[in-house]
């Protein structure tokens, strides 16, 4: 008998070796609003069908944990490709981006011919069909190189390519019915738990929608993003062109040799996009209503400073003269920060900024005046005036960086024309393989563990544990206005795991496997492994990488 504690419930029970958790679950009695879809087990996501041979404590999640909307988002996937091989057989299905409340992904018939209205309407009924007959997940651990015969033989080169390049003796993959796929995580034990979701045209693909995480009794809203949609577009556009689509043709690449290669030509995509847009802002600088301010905002660990360096660099080769301030510099004394309800301070919140005096600051700008501008003192907690003037000379711009640059609010007595609106994220385009999508906000948490641990900042644990309320801030006060942006700007780098996983790893493995914050860490830590390492000595000293790795 094994002895295993509910987290949940905070009780105990005593089960027979190799019970399953599914078998546990109805005898810990806690609140289920929403069906519970996996489980931590000592702090490691496990599936339902988890069997525990050793005594264990147990975590059941449902989907408004984020590992729990993984492991339903994962088994949405292979419901979604399943279904497009019953019902159109010979297809590829790449499931590409999250994007507008789901995940962008193409369907490319045998015939190749365009997906319409109807090929939806079939598909869906499929996948309601599978759905409602509660087919079993089957999950196999086997050596990789039966892994990679299985998947030869069934036309998969992308998922050949990636457990080729990994090095692991040992794979494990999935059925469901005659169907075999590869996922970097756990599914849920069957269809029937897949209730909620839906699909639709988007673009030239489709949208697989997916639950609220809040409320996963609902679908998550949709909201039209044409110009985040752009840039995804742009990036995979490139990744087509070279070749590497996936993450075992860049390891192929980097065993062969190419890493180099790839560096420099993720450089100068890069720096291709920062002077389309230095371009953008002169030609608007001498339009009949000249564009006199630039702001600039992004989510966290997004590469904002780097690029405002970069970006300065690139108006000066077109004759302008840039000049720099920071939202974060007109802060409210921390006495007057807004706080949360558990009484800590909301650093994220707008009215952290005191923005009436920062526009009226810019006014007097863009009228001739010279401005004394405050310096913000992050030890004191309070705004000072070192001597630090703007005077917007005839040839100069106004670039601003902060976290709320594009919130209408800060700048609203500001003609439109007048200002010129860059949104930077890392919007990764390289996937595993063709199923298996690399959540965006990895790259930037993975670049922030590492900056935080290299400056003595945060340990990963810290890092690791702030992250949700960083995102939720980026939710509610920066990702609502990227639409609003006149350009994008896409930090990811195309190598950039394959760099950071030298970094990254012994700072993960420094989380000890008692805490909470262990699930993530390790998560984190098996997600790199699928990276052939790359060293970071020809990573240019004005890369945006540097901001991260030092």
């Amino acid at each position: 008998m094994v002895q295993v504690y509910c987290r949940n419930s905070r009780t105990s029970g005593r089960y027979p070796e190799g019970t399953s958790l599914l078998q546990m679950l109805s005898d810990f009695d806690f609140e289920k609003p929403y069906p519970i879809v996996s489980a931590k087990v000592n702090n490691v996501s496990q599936g339902l069908k988890f069997r525990v041979y050793q005594s264990k404590d147990i975590e059941f999640l449902d989907v408004r944990e984020p590992s729990g909307m993984r492991v339903y988002c994962r088994s949405l996937s292979f419901l979604l490709c399943k279904s497009a091989y019953d019902v159109f057989p010979g297809c590829k299905v790449y499931m590409e981006h999250p994007i507008s409340g789901g995940y962008f992904c193409h369907l490319h018939k045998a015939d190749e011919s365009p997906l319409s209205d109807d090929d939806i309407k079939l598909l869906e009924a499929r996948m309601k069909e599978i759905v409602a007959s509660d087919m079993p997940f089957h999950r196999y651990d086997v050596q990789t190189d039966r892994a990679i015969r299985e998947f030869r033989k069934r036309g998969y080169d992308d998922k050949v390519r990636l457990l080729e390049s990994g090095g692991e003796p040992y794979t494990d993959y999935y059925t469901l019915g005659d169907t075999a796929d590869y996922y970097y995580g756990k599914l849920v034990p069957s269809t029937g738990y897949l209730t909620v979701w839906g699909i639709q045209r988007y673009e030239d693909g489709m949208l697989l929608r997916v639950p609220d995480q809040s409320d996963p009794s609902r679908l998550a809203p949709s909201v039209a993003q044409p110009k985040t949609y752009s840039m995804f577009n742009e990036a995979l556009r490139w990744n087509i062109i070279m070749g590497l689509s996936t993450v075992g043709d860049v390891n192929q690449a980097c065993q062969q040799g190419r890493a180099s290669e790839l560096i420099q030509v993720a450089e100068a995509l890069q720096e291709k996009k920062i002077v389309q847009i230095a371009e953008e802002i002169e030609r608007r600088y001498h339009s009949e209503v000249p564009t006199r301010v630039v702001l600039i905002t992004g989510p966290s660990s997004s590469g904002k400073t780097t690029f405002c360096k970069r970006l300065s660099i690139q108006l000066k080769a077109c004759g302008l003269t840039p000049l720099s301030m920071s939202t974060d510099d007109y802060f409210v004394n921390r006495v007057d920060t807004p706080k949360l309800p558990d009484g800590s301070y909301d650093f994220d919140n707008f009215d952290t900024v005191d923005h009436a005096l920062m526009e009226s600051d810019i006014m007097k700008m863009l009228s001739g005046e010279e401005v004394d501008v405050p310096e913000y003192n992050f030890v004191t907690g309070l705004r000072e005036y070192n001597g630090k003037k703007i005077l917007l000379r005839p040839g100069c711009i106004l670039l601003i960086e902060g976290i709320h640059a594009l919130n209408p609010g800060l700048t609203s007595r500001i003609p439109e024309e007048s200002k010129f609106k860059i949104f930077i994220n890392t919007m990764t385009s390289t996937a595993l393989d063709n199923h298996n999508w690399i959540p965006t906000s990895d790259n930037r948490l993975l670049r922030r563990i590492v900056r935080d641990y290299n400056k003595g900042a945060f340990s990963a644990r810290e890092s690791i544990s702030n992250w949700p309320n960083v995102c939720a801030a980026e939710q509610k006060w920066i990702m609502p206005y990227q639409e609003t942006a006149d350009m994008m700007f896409n930090s990811a780098y195309l190598i950039e795991f394959a760099v950071l996983r030298n970094h990254a790893e012994p700072i993960l493995r420094s989380v000890q496997k008692n805490c909470p914050e262990y699930s993530e860490a390790h998560r984190l830590l098996k997600f790199i492994h699928y990276f052939t390492p790359v060293p970071d000595k020809e990573i240019p000293q004005t890369s945006l990488l540097r901001e991260f790795i030092g």
